[in-house]
C-alpha cells in the first residue's frame, strides 16, 4: 500500500536545491524563521557523496531543521524518514530525526514523542544514514507514535551535543511503508494504527472507536497487550482479540458482529468476566436479541445479580440467553442467609408485615416461614424507615404478633433486583446447580418470561422462584428438573421445582424427578399440560407428597394430559388472609381432564386429589374430573380423592357443578362418580325404597340431588299388578346423608335406575 499513489498524498519534503526559504530553523510553523541568508547555512550543489546538500554549522544547543511543508498524517499511515549526514570539521554533534506533530486546529499534539533516537557522529567524512518511522500507533519499530489526532507534521532533524561542528545533510526522504504493518489491510484494521497503546494505563477507547469507524466491514484486530477502555464502546465491525481489555464494571462493551461468549471471553481473557460483560451488553443495543454461550460452560462461585450487572431496574424488550451451561462451583457465595424476626400481621393489610425487628438483615427474596404462613411466601420489598415488609402472598393464620423465619436462597441467575423485567427468555441452558444453589429467581414484576428446553440439575432448594408478579404469563416449556434429593424418602425432601404468584402461566411438557413438590401455584388462568412429575421412593407402602399445590380457591386452571406419578394434587386456600368463607367464590373453576395418575408401593390411604381447606364454610362450585386413568401397582388404594380436615372443612350443602366421570380405575377399591347412576332392586314390597349411594360420592359428599328416576321393568304390588305411579324423592337421608328415599303411594317392588348427584344443579 502506498498512500502517495492511492490517495495522492504529497509525502516528500522539498529538496534543498529548491531554496532554503522552504526550511525552518524552528518548528516549521508559518511565520517562523527559515535558513535562507543565515550565516551558518548554505546550499552545496555538488557534494561528492550527496550531490546537492545542505551545509550547516551547529550554533545552538538543539539545532533544528524542519520543512515548512505540512507532511500529511492519518490513522493507518506509516512513514519512514531517511536522511544521510556527515561531519566535515569541528566538534562531533549527535543527529536525530525529529518533527513537529500538528492537529487539525494547528496546535501541537501533546504528550507524544517528536524525536527519534540520537546517533553520535564520530569520524570526519563518514556518511551515516538515519531512519525513523512516524505513525499513529505504537507498532514495532515506530519511533514516533503521534496518535490518531495528528493530521500533519513538519519533518526534519536535530543536531545536539557540542557546538561548532560543520555537517552536510542530504535531501530528506519520506516513504510510505504502511504495507509493512498492514499486509492484510483489505481484511483487517489494527487498533494500534489509531493510537491504541495497549499498556493498561492509557485510555484506548477513542482509538478503538476510530478503528471501528474506518473498518467498513473489515475485521478490527486487537494485538497482544492490555487495553484500558474507560468509556462505553460499541464495535460495529467484526473484531478479533489477541490482547485483552480492562473496563470498569459499569462500562459497557457492545460487539454487534461478534456477540457471543467466545468473543467476550477473548476480549477480557476470562470466561466469567466475559460472560458478565456480554450479559450486561444484552440489555443495550448490540444488534442482537440473544446472547449465545456457544455451547460453553461458565463456572460461577456466586449468584449473578443480573440487574446489578445490567445497571438497570426496568427493561421491557425481548432478550434471551441461550445455548450453554451455568455451573455452580463451591464457594461461600452460595451460603443461605437465615434471619429470625418478630413481626406483626393484620389481615386488613394482607401482604404487609409491620414492626419487623432486625429488618435490615432481611434480604429481599427471602422465603417466609412460620405458623400461619403458606408455602412459597417471599419478601418482595422492605422499608427500613417504617419497619414494614411487603410479602408476595397473604398469611392465613390471623392477626397478631408472630416470630417468623426469613430464608434467602442463592440462585445462579437472580433477577430480583429488577423492579420490572418483561419478555426475557432463557433457552437451551443447562443450570447445573450441583446441590450448591438454586436455579432462577424471577423479577419482582414483569410479563411473559419464558424458560424453554432447559435443564435444572440438582438445585439445592428451588428450581424457579417467583417472589412477586414477575411470573405473569410465564412459559416453562420442555424443561427437565433433576432433584438433588432423589435418594431421600419423599417425606424428607424440601426442594420445589417451581412456584408462581401471578396469572396465565403455561407449564408444558416438562419432566420433574423426585422433588418435595413440583409446583406451588397461586394466581389463575394457568394451563398445565403434558408434564411428567414423579416423587416416589423405594420405601414399601411409602408416604407420598403433593406434586401440584394450588393455593387459590378459584384458579381458572386447566390440568390436562399430565402424568402424575407417585404424588398428588393438593388444592388449598393457604394464601388467603381471611380463609373463612363469607362471600365471593369458593373452590371452583378447575378442570382435571385426560391425565394419567399412577402410584406404586403406596399405603391404602394414599389419594391423588386432595382438598385442604383453611377455615370454615368453603365448598366446591365448579370442578370437572373426567377422562383420567387412575392406576396402582404393588398394592391398592382405597379411593382417589380426599379432604384434609386438619385446618378446615367443606360445606357439603353448597356443592355445585361437580362433575366426576368417565374415569378409569385400576387397583382402586372404591370408584368415584358424580353424577352416579345406581340400579336399585326392591324384591319385597315397600312404600319407601332406600337407595344407598355408598361411598361413590366424591370427597365423602352427601346426596344432594336426584337427577332422574327410570323404572327398569314393571313396578308391581303384592299381587303382581303393574302400578303406573312414580315416587317422590327425599335426599340426604341417613346419618351419613348418603341415602335417597323413594316414597311410593303404596308398597311396591321392582327395579329403578336412579341418577343422583352430590351437588345442586344451579
Amino acid at each position: 500500500m502506498n498512500k502517495a499513489i492511492t490517495d495522492g498524498l504529497v509525502l516528500m519534503p522539498p529538496p534543498f536545491s529548491a531554496g532554503l526559504t522552504l526550511w525552518s530553523r524552528e518548528d516549521g510553523l508559518p511565520g517562523q524563521g527559515s535558513y535562507a541568508s543565515q550565516p551558518n547555512a548554505a546550499y552545496v550543489p555538488a557534494d561528492q557523496d550527496f550531490g546537492g546538500a545542505l551545509e550547516l554549522q551547529k550554533t545552538a544547543a538543539t539545532q533544528k531543521l524542519r520543512c515548512f511543508q505540512q507532511i500529511p498524517m492519518q490513522p493507518g499511515l506509516y512513514l519512514q524518514v531517511k536522511v544521510r549526514v556527515k561531519c566535515l570539521s569541528g566538534a562531533f554533534p549527535s543527529v536525530r530525526i525529529a518533527g513537529w506533530a500538528g492537529r487539525s486546529n494547528g496546535t501541537n499534539v501533546p504528550g507524544v514523542v517528536q524525536a527519534g533516537p540520537s546517533v553520535a557522529l564520530s569520524q570526519y567524512g563518514q556518511v551515516v544514514e538515519l531512519t525513523a518511522i512516524v505513525g499513529a500507533g505504537g507498532r514495532g519499530g515506530v519511533t514516533m507514535a503521534w496518535g490518531a489526532t495528528a493530521t500533519y507534521g513538519h519533518i526534519g532533524l536535530d543536531l545536539t551535543g557540542p557546538n561548532g561542528g560543520v555537517v552536510r545533510i542530504d535531501d530528506i526522504q519520506i516513504e510510505d511503508i504502511t504495507g509493512i504493518y498492514l499486509r492484510d489491510i483489505f481484511d483487517a484494521v489494527d487498533v494500534r494504527d489509531f493510537g491504541a497503546r495497549g499498556d493498561g494505563v492509557a485510555d484506548d477507547t477513542a482509538a478503538f472507536a476510530a478503528a471501528d469507524s474506518v473498518a467498513q466491514g473489515r475485521t478490527v484486530t486487537v494485538p497482544a497487550g492490555t487495553y484500558r477502555i474507560a468509556g462505553n464502546l460499541t464495535i460495529n465491525n467484526p473484531i478479533r482479540f489477541q490482547g485483552t481489555l480492562v473496563q470498569p464494571d459499569n462500562v459497557r462493551l457492545a460487539l454487534t458482529r461478534n456477540y457471543d461468549l467466545d468473543t467476550y471471553t477473548s476480549a477480557f481473557g476470562n470466561e466469567l468476566l466475559g460472560f458478565r460483560k456480554a450479559l450486561q451488553a444484552l440489555f443495550y443495543f448490540t444488534d442482537h436479541v440473544a446472547l449465545d454461550l456457544s455451547d460453553r460452560r461458565v463456572d460461577l462461585v456466586e449468584p449473578l445479580d443480573v440487574a446489578a450487572i445490567a445497571g438497570l431496574t426496568t427493561f421491557a424488550q425481548r432478550r434471551f440467553l441461550t445455548n450453554g451451561q451455568l455451573n455452580a462451583a463451591a464457594g461461600p457465595g452460595w451460603d443461605t442467609v437465615t434471619v429470625t424476626s418478630s413481626t406483626v400481621y393484620n389481615p386488613s393489610q394482607p401482604t404487609r408485615l409491620t414492626g419487623v425487628t432486625n429488618i435490615a438483615s432481611i434480604p429481599v427474596g427471602a422465603r417466609v416461614s412460620g405458623n400461619g404462613v403458606g408455602r412459597e411466601v417471599y419478601v418482595v420489598d422492605k422499608n427500613l424507615g417504617t419497619g414494614n415488609v411487603t410479602l408476595s402472598q397473604p398469611l392465613w393464620g390471623g392477626a397478631g404478633t408472630r416470630t417468623l423465619t426469613f430464608t434467602r436462597y442463592k440462585y445462579l441467575l437472580d433477577f430480583s433486583g429488577f423492579d420490572d423485567l418483561s419478555r426475557f427468555e432463557i433457552d437451551r441452558l443447562d443450570l447445573n446447580c450441583n446441590g450448591l444453589c438454586s436455579g432462577v429467581m424471577l423479577p419482582r414484576v414483569g410479563l411473559t418470561p419464558r424458560i424453554g428446553d432447559c435443564v435444572f440439575n440438582r438445585p439445592k432448594d428451588r428450581g424457579i422462584t417467583s417472589i412477586g408478579s414477575g411470573c405473569q404469563g410465564l412459559i416453562v416449556d420442555g424443561c427437565q428438573f433433576w432433584s438433588n434429593e432423589q435418594p431421600m424418602l419423599a417425606q424428607d425432601r424440601t426442594t420445589i421445582a417451581l412456584n408462581v404468584n401471578a396469572n396465565d402461566t403455561k407449564i408444558r411438557s416438562n419432566r420433574i424427578v423426585r422433588f418435595a413438590h413440583f409446583m406451588v401455584a397461586n394466581g389463575g388462568g394457568h394451563l398445565i399440560s403434558g408434564n411428567h412429575f414423579f416423587q416416589g421412593d423405594n420405601a414399601p407402602a411409602g408416604i407420598r407428597r403433593a406434586g401440584l399445590i394450588i393455593t387459590q380457591t378459584n384458579p381458572r386452571l386447566t390440568f390436562t394430559g399430565n402424568y402424575v406419578d407417585n404424588c398428588f394434587i393438593e388444592w388449598s386456600n393457604e394464601h388467603d388472609a381471611n380463609p373463612d368463607f363469607t362471600t365471593g367464590f369458593s373452590f371452583g373453576n378447575m378442570s382435571i381432564v385426560a391425565n394419567h395418575f399412577f402410584a406404586s408401593d403406596v399405603a391404602p390411604w394414599f389419594r391423588w386429589i386432595v382438598m385442604a381447606p383453611k377455615g370454615s364454610g368453603q365448598f366446591i362450585q365448579g370442578l370437572s374430573v373426567s377422562d383420567n386413568t387412575f392406576r396402582t401397582v404393588n398394592g391398592s388404594v382405597d379411593r382417589v380423592e380426599a379432604v384434609d380436615t386438619t385446618n378446615g372443612t367443606l360445606d357439603y350443602s353448597r356443592f355445585r357443578n361437580v362433575n366426576f366421570g368417565s374415569n378409569a380405575f385400576n387397583g382402586i377399591n372404591q370408584i368415584v362418580m358424580n353424577p352416579l347412576t345406581i340400579l336399585h332392586t326392591q324384591n319385597t314390597e315397600a312404600a319407601t325404597w332406600v337407595v344407598d349411594s355408598g361411598a361413590f360420592m366424591p370427597f365423602g359428599a352427601r346426596v344432594r340431588n336426584t337427577q332422574s328416576l327410570v323404572a327398569d321393568g314393571a313396578i308391581t304390588n303384592a299381587s303382581n299388578v303393574v302400578q303406573y305411579v312414580m315416587p317422590y324423592v327425599q335426599n340426604e337421608q341417613g346419618t351419613s346423608r348418603n341415602l335417597v328415599h323413594l316414597r311410593w303411594p303404596s308398597a311396591v317392588k321392582g327395579k329403578m335406575l336412579a341418577t343422583i348427584r352430590c351437588d345442586n344443579p344451579t
